[in-house]
């Protein structure tokens, strides 16, 4: 039996911890086992997590349902994602509140250079079906991995798109691995894990309820660079994901429609509240990503011909290079710069070519 999957799964299952409070816990004990492993008073002396939290962990004793579930996992075959592990989401695992365990099924880069998440409703128009069907043709040369999450609608309009076009697409359920909901798009999954794959945090066993689906829709916010609104009414999961974007500091983009259209209604109040960018055509997104933009590769030496960096921009320049791809605050936290600092060092790297800006101020180095 795997020990560390067995405590990473019996972390998600703690009555009263949830995401936050498990990386939480992650950041003072790095593994999962060592939580469990703790003493009540180590566990009560942690900001946040108190008697009751710590008496939960103490107490949990589910471990045989645990074991079950790693029998399900070896079984279908399905990765578990664990945050600490490298092919973990990277920028998921910058957002606050990112699941401490994903489970996927497919063979899609969850880490693929540039994935989209594309949303709307479950009710599309003929327009809906035509812009989101040109989008993805479009999107084609770019090599841009799509997210959606399998619902009826905007959902399985990208997701059949992408197939076609023979991008990798993943969909987000919102229950566990053990069945697809709705069930009319089973052939559409066994497709998708050929060519992309199913994610979820959710454990086997666990239904599409209601509830889940809010939950779903930060990781469909989270795991992209942008998030591509496609018909929406006034309420419901799309203008969540849109928000839940916003407050991950991705970039998120609407397509307008009529006035007078019920399915227009939350595109329009997005972008009448600046909280997405209108979009006319393919090309307003792949300009304000930058993804039109072709640079020159730059050779591995490339400091060699900025012998003038000082030892702060060396320091950055090192750590981005370490790490892949680094958000702005990891670099604050890893390297003790004052924000000043960092803001003046990456903006002399960003202007001479060293590195590049990515959506949601990730760096990453361009050689």
């Amino acid at each position: 039996m795997d020990n560390d999957l067995l405590y990473q799964i019996a972390l998600t299952r703690i009555p009263q911890i949830g995401d936050v409070h498990a990386r939480l816990l992650l950041s003072v004990f790095n593994e999962a086992a060592a939580i469990f492993k703790a003493s009540k008073r180590q566990l009560e002396s942690i900001e946040g997590i108190g008697t009751i939290r710590a008496n939960n962990i103490k107490k949990f004793d589910a471990f045989t349902d645990c074991e079950k579930e790693i029998d399900f996992i070896r079984k279908f075959n399905i990765r578990p994602l664990f945050y600490h592990s490298d092919d973990y989401p990277k920028r998921l695992q910058h957002c606050y509140d990112s699941p401490p365990l994903l489970y996927f099924k497919g063979n899609a880069d969850l880490n693929a250079p540039r994935v989209i998440s594309i949303v709307g409703t479950r009710s599309n128009s003929a327009y809906g079906k035509s812009i989101c069907e040109q989008l993805i043709e479009e999107l084609k040369p770019y090599s841009v991995n799509i997210v959606s999450g399998l619902a009826f609608g905007i959902d399985t309009i990208a997701h059949r798109s992408a197939l076609k076009q023979q991008l990798p697409t993943i969909a987000v359920l919102g229950h566990g691995l053990d069945r697809i909901y709705p069930e009319q798009n089973k052939p559409l999954a066994r497709m998708m894990i050929e060519q992309g794959g199913l994610l979820t945090d959710f454990s086997s066993g666990v239904k599409p309820d209601k509830q889940n689906f809010p939950r779903r829709n930060r990781i469909t916010a989270g795991i992209c660079d942008a998030v591509i609104v496609i018909e929406s009414g006034k309420k419901g999961g799309s203008l969540i994901t849109a928000e839940l974007a916003n407050s991950y500091n991705k970039d998120v983009f609407a397509y307008p429609g009529r006035i007078n259209d019920a399915k227009s209604e939350g595109c329009l109040y997005l972008i009448k509240q600046n909280k997405a960018c209108l979009v006319s055509c393919t090309d307003d997104i792949l300009e304000t990503m930058n993804w039109k933009e072709t640079k020159p590769s730059k050779s591995k030496n490339q400091l060699g011909l900025f012998p003038d960096l000082n030892e702060e921009e060396k320091q950055l320049v090192e750590m981005i290079r370490q790490q892949g791809q680094i958000a702005l605050d990891q670099l604050y936290f890893k390297t003790g710069l004052s924000i000043s600092t960092i803001a003046a060092s990456l903006l002399n790297l960003e202007m001479n070519g060293i590195i590049q800006n990515l959506p949601g101020k990730i760096y990453k180095t361009t050689d």
